[in-house]
């Protein structure tokens, strides 16, 4: 894994060393070796940088920014089934000095230009410079594992894998955007294509850029859509034989990603999903596998026993970890410089736990992210489906939502002491307004804070003008797969990982995988009220269901319990009314009352958690 970052300065102030700066603030993904390209030419600044950490190709070979004829390339990430295309490449007579993925990738793009990204089977996050066009190319995997930020404006272009490397030039112009806050605020994320600045924007996930050097100007393009697959006729196949071809998915992409010249380890939480790894890798390995666990002394929120347990019938080489609130103050700290945006997932703090423990064994590590998304893991989506279908049955009171303007549930929640009454009456009234669209109806029930509290808290007045996809399972799967799949789940992995330089992969995020997927009938996912049917029926062929069946708990921490003790004073400090008045971003008296509410022992924490998030991001990067 590694860390890139570059730009096209048509006005020559940023220079080799803004280049070096831009790219050596991202040693922690890249501590194993650098380097930099750099041009100056008549119309334009050039810069082309790159953070390695050696994982193929251990060797000088696999330096970069690579060359080959009219291009160069930096690239992040790892394009798993590589040999097959070198091997394709060397029957045209292309050769090869490494055995690097890099090198396939760059002849690849010589070959077949933008189409050899259909080729790619991996995640990455690639620029390439071609000089015989005058263009700079920016690529991202299908599913966004990788990330990939770019910035244009006044003449200055950059790219770069983290937010920080754009903060080492100075002619960056650090601009808030309003609606990036008020996503951030609703979903605890910053959604794709948005950041939290003006002008940045994240490259989406299966598209890719071209920056006509010549004329100044870029393009962006759709090369891969999960929606695509949704949106084909189901496939006409048994459920035995979708469980057979599903299971032999499985098996390729979990070999796939255990290629490696370096140690490789599994995240074991001792759910259906990392399990599914954990069994099949260990069933295929002569070896025992390396599993790692992170656990907590709050029994309703560790699944370390399950995990082990899990692991001890799997034969795998476990090792765990109980985090505690020492070890999370330590991390709290890190989070604004970590994540680089407002990120409200608190589940950041035991994923960076549980790479910096594996990273002591290993220097891969594969988790099993995007099951629930594919296998409609989540409660949320049937429920969202039967609720929405109850309250159309209502949608003629709908004119009832207008009760949040009239109502204080925080004077009702301090007599009846019930917990997060305002947020559920909020919930509520905007379930009720919204009971004839289906389309905001399901994006609704996912908030935090909810449009009324929106308002409230930044003083103005929300836009509802915006709709995202009709209401039934399989859009549900796919908005959540390029929504909080990508810039939560993916975003919190891969900037833990990368923290502690150990390369995070994704097996469940197999393309070919996916696509087979997309592409089954609901009720092979979600059968009846047990969700990921399918994929319980395979893992209970390596697993007893006995050791398997039990509540799901989430990576979650106990943020109610903590920041009622020892991290208390992060809501003293960062939440009080003199910092809330310098950030100037947000109104003081409602964050008072949900302060008093969470005090008081009948407030939601998860809503002073984002504010915090914020507060304590603003304070790093301004």
């Amino acid at each position: 894994m590694c860390g890139i970052a570059g730009f096209v300065d048509f006005n020559k102030k940023s220079d080799y060393e803004t280049l070096k700066n831009m790219t050596d603030v991202l040693h922690h993904r890249g501590p194993d070796d650098s380097g930099y390209s750099f041009y100056s030419l008549s119309k334009c600044n050039i810069g082309l940088g790159h953070r390695r950490l050696s994982i193929l190709d251990l060797s000088s070979h696999g330096h970069q920014p690579m060359k080959f004829d009219n291009l160069e390339i930096v690239y992040n990430g790892e394009v798993y089934n590589f040999k097959e295309i070198r091997n394709e490449l060397e029957k045209y007579g292309y050769g090869f000095e490494s055995n690097s993925d890099t090198e396939v990738i760059l002849k690849a793009y010589h070959k077949w230009g933008i189409d050899a990204v259909h080729k790619f089977n991996g995640m990455f996050a690639i620029s390439i410079y071609d000089k015989k066009k005058d263009e700079l190319i920016l690529i991202r995997d299908r599913a966004g594992v990788k990330p990939l930020y770019y910035y244009y404006k006044d003449g200055l272009f950059m790219f770069a894998s983290e937010l920080k490397s754009f903060h080492q030039n100075h002619y960056f112009k650090k601009d808030l955007n309003k609606k990036a806050i008020v996503k951030y605020l609703q979903f605890g994320y910053i959604p794709q294509p948005l950041s939290i600045f003006q002008n940045v924007y994240k490259l989406e996930a299966g598209h890719y850029l071209i920056f006509d050097i010549k004329n100044l100007k870029y393009k962006i393009h759709k090369y891969w859509n999960i929606d695509d697959f949704y949106q084909k006729d189901k496939l006409d196949i048994s459920f035995d034989e979708a469980r057979k071809e599903t299971e032999e998915l499985l098996i390729k992409a979990f070999k796939y990603r255990m290629v490696s010249d370096v140690p490789v380890g599994v995240f074991l939480s001792g759910g259906y999903d990392s399990s599914a790894v954990a069994a099949i890798l260990q069933k295929h390995s002569f070896q025992k596998i390396k599993t790692f666990t992170i656990g907590f002394k709050e029994e309703k929120y560790n699944e370390a026993i399950h995990a082990k347990q899990v692991a001890k019938y799997l034969g795998t080489d476990h090792y765990e970890h109980y985090l505690s609130q020492k070890d999370a103050l330590k991390i709290l700290p890190r989070l604004p410089e970590i994540y680089d945006e407002p990120f409200g997932d608190s589940s950041g703090i035991p994923t960076i736990m549980v790479s910096r423990f594996a990273k002591q064994y290993v220097t891969v590590s594969l988790s099993a992210d995007g099951g629930d998304e594919l296998f409609s893991g989540y409660p949320s989506y049937k429920n969202s489906y039967d609720l929405y279908n109850r309250f159309h049955k209502f949608c003629m009171f709908h004119s009832l939502s207008i009760l949040n303007k009239i109502i204080n549930p925080f004077q009702i929640s301090k007599y009846l002491k019930i917990y997060n009454l305002e947020g559920k009456f909020y919930k509520f009234c905007e379930l009720l307004k919204n009971s004839n669209s289906p389309s905001k109806f399901y994006e609704t029930n996912t908030k935090y804070f909810y449009d009324v509290e929106i308002e409230k808290l930044l003083n103005l007045k929300l836009s509802s003008k915006e709709t995202f996809f009709e209401n039934s399972i399989d859009n549900m799967l796919s908005h959540s797969f390029k929504t909080y799949l990508n810039d939560d789940i993916l975003t919190k992995v891969d900037r833990a990982t990368m923290s502690v330089s150990l390369e995070g992969r994704e097996p469940m995020l197999d393309f070919n995988l996916i696509e087979f997927v997309a592409q089954l009938p609901v009720e092979y996912k979600q059968k009846d009220s047990q969700t990921k049917y399918i994929l319980k029926e395979i893992v209970h062929k390596y697993i007893p269901k006995e050791l398997m069946e039990r509540p799901k708990k989430g990576f979650s921490i106990p943020v109610f319990e903590w920041f009622r003790d020892e991290l208390k004073i992060y809501f003293e400090e960062y939440l009080s009314q003199k910092a809330i008045h310098e950030s100037g971003i947000f109104n003081y008296k409602y964050i008072d009352m949900l302060k008093k509410s969470y005090f008081n022992g009948y407030g939601n924490p998860h809503k002073l958690w984002l504010i915090l998030m914020f507060q304590m991001w603003r304070e790093k990067w301004f």
